[in-house]
């Protein structure tokens, strides 16, 4: 299973929210390309990267950062946010990222998202599908939309999409444990033909929680918080990999 630490990006800075609320910003460090570099130095071999500004604006904003990660790390980056048109695409793989994430663009625009998939391949877009109560929400959280969750990603993985970010956001943040159930249920309600390579965010907040998380088959889990408030440590993370790399 990869871990793939998240750095959140409000201002030019590395914050966490909780649940997606912006009145929540918690800034840990003025400087993401130094949170990056430490990542790296720590056998991190990728980043999950996300554009806040971007997902209020409703366009790239911060691919400056990205470019600045991208080239000064080997970091492999996958990068959302405000991702809404083949140009901000465009950016956001010229400046550097590996993959990109499109969350509330596969609800409102169908037809973009699977033209992205059809264009780029399906090995570098993923499938922001981000619940409450089983329900997708969309524009940063702020709104839910009326699309469940598993037929949502369903529909999707037929269209040819494997990679797919799945955050219960009751648990983003809040540092009390992921949702286990849910990626279960995922897991066993997709098409087991095609694997579906399931990224498991939100709510890490333990070690342990780890080897569940690939025990249930989760290809990769985003871990925030938890390495902000030092509840899980890089040398923790680095050991890890080493051991399951």
């Amino acid at each position: 299973m990869r871990i793939i630490p998240a750095i959140d990006i409000i201002d030019g800075k590395c914050v966490r929210l909780s649940k997606g609320d912006y009145d929540t910003k918690k800034i840990y460090n003025e400087n993401p390309l130094e949170v990056a570099k430490n990542f790296e130095a720590h056998g991190i071999d990728y980043l999950h990267l996300v554009d806040l500004d971007g997902a209020k604006s409703k366009h790239i904003v911060n691919h400056k950062i990205l470019e600045q990660i991208a080239s000064q790390t080997s970091l492999q980056i996958d990068f959302g946010g405000g991702l809404k048109t083949d140009g901000d695409l465009r950016i956001a793989f010229d400046s550097g990222a590996t993959q990109i994430t499109g969350g509330s663009i596969a609800v409102k625009d169908t037809e973009t998202f699977l033209g992205w998939i059809h264009k780029h391949g399906a090995d570098k877009i993923i499938l922001g599908a981000d619940a409450m109560d089983e329900k997708v929400a969309v524009s940063g959280w702020l709104e839910e939309s009326k699309e469940e969750l598993i037929p949502f990603i369903q529909g999707y993985q037929a269209n040819g999409i494997q990679y797919v970010i799945c955050t219960d956001i009751s648990k983003d943040g809040m540092l009390e444990g992921p949702s286990f159930d849910l990626y279960e249920k995922i897991l066993s309600k997709t098409d087991s033909d095609k694997r579906l390579k399931l990224i498991a965010s939100g709510g890490i907040s333990t070690f342990d929680e780890l080897p569940k998380l690939a025990e249930l088959g989760c290809e990769g889990t985003i871990i925030g918080k938890a390495i902000y408030e030092n509840r899980i440590s890089l040398k923790q993370l680095e050991t890890y990999i080493l051991n399951h790399g």
